[in-house]
């Protein structure tokens, strides 16, 4: 009953918060730390760009408590190609690397802000929980359907933002509904220790993590990761906000 009454009580925020324009981009404050990045060693279901895993530490940081929602990106963009629609609260998808870049510098012209898309490490960070993390193999639990939007239970399609649990930080959809660009280019993980890694300088990929409502839970690990060309669009891909700490 308890838990109906959160679910009931966090969609009522949602459509208060989410529907209005940039300007109500909800961030979490995210305590840096070290954390074990990649899958760990003994799990049978880990990919080899997974691997290795190794201690990452990352700084403080913001990231959005949402996914970046069709509602914020109309309010700041003069297009809008998302293919699932009638609902500003859903998740903006169908967008590129490139025209996250376009939005982020329009609505840090509009804002005053510096918001940029998380690392892949910060990411990680953020969807395991930070320090505040109880190991589970989804943002927020062991059991998918309590976080996720995913194969199993989204009907082929997006919901909107923070219509499942929460992760430890607060944060929703970090796993399943859509796939998160990130700002890295892919590589392979380096076999040794890291301290707030960027990625390499080019590339052919940009990073998405996540997975998303067409996935099955094997795709929405928290250690999951793919990437694309950063033209690349796709009904399945998103992304949320991150930004330094003033």
């Amino acid at each position: 009953m308890a838990r109906q009454v959160w679910a009931a009580a966090a969609v009522a925020a949602v459509f208060a918060m989410a529907y209005g324009d940039a300007n109500d981009i909800d961030m979490v404050p995210v305590k840096g730390g070290t954390y074990i990045m990649g899958c760990a060693e003994g799990q049978s279901d880990c990919r080899s760009d997974e691997t290795p895993a190794r201690k990452v530490t990352v700084g403080d940081f913001l990231i959005g408590r949402y996914e970046v929602t069709q509602g914020q990106w109309k309010s700041v963009m003069p297009y809008i190609y998302s293919l699932y629609t009638g609902n500003d609260n859903l998740p903006v998808d169908n967008v590129s690397w490139n025209e996250v870049q376009e939005f982020i510098q329009k609505l840090n012209a509009k804002t005053g802000k510096k918001y940029r898309l998380p690392t892949e490490a910060e990411w990680e960070f953020a969807a395991r929980g930070g320090m505040m993390s109880a190991g589970r193999e989804y943002a927020g639990c062991d059991s998918i359907d309590s976080v996720a939007w995913y194969y199993d239970n989204s009907g082929k399609k997006t919901h909107p933002v923070g219509s499942k649990q929460p992760n430890e930080l607060g944060i929703h959809d970090m796993s399943g509904n859509l796939w998160e660009w990130v700002d890295d280019w892919y590589a392979p993980y380096p076999p040794s220790d890291e301290t707030d890694p960027r990625g390499p300088p080019k590339g052919v990929g940009r990073i998405y993590r996540g997975g998303g409502w067409g996935n099955k839970a094997v795709e929405c690990r928290v250690s999951i990761r793919t990437s694309a060309p950063p033209t690349n669009h796709g009904r399945y891909l998103g992304f949320r906000l991150a930004h330094d700490v003033d």
